[in-house]
């Protein structure tokens, strides 16, 4: 009787790890509209791709399944908010996906920052992962930032390194900031709660992976920081008014599952 038990058990976790396995592929395509903001750099609307949290160790979309996910849409600008890969033999797996992202050929670039998994990575092989990004048509922002004209008006893309990692530096990448709409980009959504004193109009973040195992709740986040404790582990939030919101990636990170959770393709809608 007991072994017929522990084969039962046995056969329920298999078949749970299964399932917890076949989330991974099942991704959410969430459209984000903030029409609510004032723009301040165009009369037109602007789309923004928005993938985070890649990591290449454990992904179950390939290059050729997020091609189909997003080539039929209109693209302006790509953010990437981190957490690539923490293996160097992981660097050449990501030239496909940002070959992919490279020929949408949106209209004002792509953009991206680092995440704490990134910066596994040390000297040389860290350089590679960034040389990579450069290569293959994406700017990388470390606690810097770069001004676009867009139709006469001032869009400022506003790269703040990894919060998690103690790398973040806001008066760094604040400085010289020219008056125009603030669109930051930061792997850990936490930092908005330093930021009562720098102006932005939208953030974009990752880190969470919305729990990853979000079942019953993602108590192995309360170590994460100080969001979670505020229940703002993913999707559109509010600090002090100012809007950012948390991605739970496209990746997984320990283990390829995903329970309570899904990775996620966002695009982001600003009119």
């Amino acid at each position: 009787m007991l072994l017929i038990l522990l084969i039962l058990l046995l056969i329920s976790i298999v078949f749970l790890l299964y399932k917890a396995n076949k989330n991974t592929k099942d991704v959410a395509i969430n459209n984000i509209s903030l029409s609510e903001t004032e723009i301040k750099f165009a009369n037109k609307q602007l789309n923004i791709l928005h993938l985070s949290d890649l990591h290449l160790e454990n992904i179950s979309i390939s290059p050729r399944m997020l091609q189909k996910m997003i080539e039929k849409q209109q693209i302006d600008l790509i953010a990437l908010t981190g957490d690539f890969l923490d293996r160097k033999r992981s660097i050449p797996k990501l030239i496909p996906y940002l070959e992919v992202l490279k020929n949408i050929k949106p209209r004002l670039g792509m953009y991206a920052v680092f995440g704490n998994h990134d910066y596994v990575l040390k000297g040389t092989n860290f350089q590679r992962l960034k040389e990579t990004l450069e290569k293959n048509g994406c700017k990388t922002l470390q606690n810097e930032h770069l001004t676009l004209d867009v139709d006469g008006k001032k869009l400022n893309i506003i790269g703040i390194d990894d919060f998690s990692t103690k790398r973040s530096n806001l008066l760094h990448s604040y400085k010289g900031l020219e008056e125009g709409y603030n669109l930051v980009l930061t792997h850990d959504p936490n930092i908005v709660l330093e930021m009562k004193d720098f102006h932005f109009d939208y953030l974009l973040s990752g880190h969470f992976h919305g729990g990853q195992i979000h079942w019953p709740k993602p108590y192995h986040l309360i170590k994460m920081g100080k969001l979670v404790r505020m229940k703002m582990v993913k999707g559109l939030h509010y600090h002090n008014g100012k809007p950012f919101y948390i991605s739970e990636g496209l990746g997984q990170t320990g283990v390829n599952i995903r329970v309570g959770s899904r990775p996620e393709i966002t695009f982001h809608t600003l009119s």
